[in-house]
C-alpha cells in the first residue's frame, strides 16, 4: 500500500525530528552511552525488561539454551541509536540486525557498535516494509519502548514481521500502553482517541523525552489500540502466546513518578492502570 501525500509529509517530519534527536540522545545522560561502552557486560534496562517478557517463550534446542537469546539470530525493529541492539548482541544473539528509518540514528548506532566491537548489521528502512530491505529470516524479532505510534498502519508491519520470522520463530513487542496517549500522559482526563483509525495526532516539541532541548519539530503519532496490535499479528498468520499489561514504563512522562527496578511507576495510592503492554507471537512451523 502506497502512503498518501499527507502521510508521506508526516513521515518526513518525523524522520527529520528523529535525525535531530539522534546526536542529542547519543550524548545524553538518559542513554548513558559512555557507561554502556565502558562495561562490556552492561545491557540497557529496556532490554532487561524485554527479556523478562520474552524469556519464557525461548525454549531449549540444539545450540540453544532455554530462556535466552544466546545463539539465536535476532532483528531489532526501530532500533534508533542502537544501544538496545548492542544489548541483545551482548546477551549472545547472533547475526544481529537493527532497522531504523533515521539515517542519523543509524550513523550513531554504527559508531556505538564499532566502539563496542559488535558485528551488528544496521539497515535503513520503514519498519512496515522491513522485509523489502532485509533478505533473510530470523529466529527472534523484537521492538519496544515508544515504537508503533510512529507507524501510520500496522497491517503491513505485521505482514513484514511474519515474512522475516523463521518457522517457529518468535516476535515480541513491549511498548507504552495506548491508554496513555488517550490521557495525553496527563492523568486522569481523556483528551485524545484511544481507539485506532482516527488519523494522526500532530504536536510541536522542542524537548525530547530525555529532557534535552532539541530544535522544534512537528511530530505525528498514530493511535494503535491493543485489539489492532493483536488482530494484525493474527491476520499475518502468527500465533499469540502472551498478552501482558504492566504498571511500569521505561521513562517518566509526568511529574511524581517513582523509579523502581521494574521501571517508572505511579506513586502509591494512584489508580492502578497499565503503563506498558507486551505481546509475544510465534510463527507456526506448518
Amino acid at each position: 500500500m502506497t502512503d498518501d501525500a499527507q502521510t508521506t509529509r508526516a513521515l518526513a517530519d518525523n524522520r527529520s525530528a528523529w535525525d535531530d534527536r539522534a546526536d542529542i540522545h547519543a550524548a545524553s545522560q538518559f542513554y548513558s552511552i559512555d557507561a554502556l561502552l565502558a562495561d562490556p557486560d552492561a545491557i540497557t534496562d529496556v532490554v532487561r525488561r524485554d527479556l523478562a517478557v520474552l524469556a519464557p517463550h525461548l525454549g531449549a534446542g540444539p545450540g540453544r539454551s532455554e530462556g535466552t537469546v544466546a545463539g539465536r539470530s535476532l532483528l531489532h525493529l526501530q532500533s534508533h541509536i542502537g544501544d538496545d541492539t548492542l544489548s541483545w548482541w551482548r546477551l549472545g544473539a547472533r547475526d544481529v540486525h537493527g532497522l531504523d528509518f533515521s539515517p542519523k540514528s543509524l550513523e550513531n548506532a554504527r559508531r556505538i557498535a564499532e566502539c563496542a566491537g559488535a558485528p551488528i548489521t544496521f539497515v535503513e528502512g520503514d519498519a512496515r516494509h522491513a522485509s523489502d530491505v532485509i533478505g533473510r529470516t530470523f529466529e527472534v524479532i523484537v521492538t519496544s519502548a515508544g515504537t508503533i505510534v510512529w507507524l501510520p498502519d500496522l497491517e503491513s508491519w505485521a505482514q513484514s514481521i511474519a515474512k522475516l520470522l523463521e518457522p517457529g520463530g518468535v516476535f515480541m513487542i513491549r511498548d507504552d500502553h495506548p491508554i496513555l496517549d488517550a490521557l495525553e500522559f496527563e492523568p486522569w482526563q481523556i483528551t485524545s482517541d484511544y481507539l485506532s483509525g482516527g488519523g494522526s495526532n500532530a504536536y510541536q516539541a522542542d524537548q525530547s523525552y530525555t529532557g534535552d532541548a532539541m530544535p522544534s519539530h512537528t511530530n505525528h503519532e498514530w493511535v494503535h489500540d491493543l485489539s489492532e496490535v493483536v488482530t494484525v499479528l493474527l491476520d499475518a498468520g502468527l500465533r499469540i502466546e502472551a498478552l501482558g499489561e504492566h504498571p511500569a514504563m521505561d521513562w517518566s512522562p509526568v511529574e511524581g513518578m517513582v523509579h523502581t527496578e521494574a521501571g517508572w511507576q505511579l506513586p502509591e495510592g494512584s489508580p492502578r492502570i497499565p503503563l506498558t503492554f507486551s505481546v509475544v507471537a510465534r510463527k507456526p512451523r506448518d
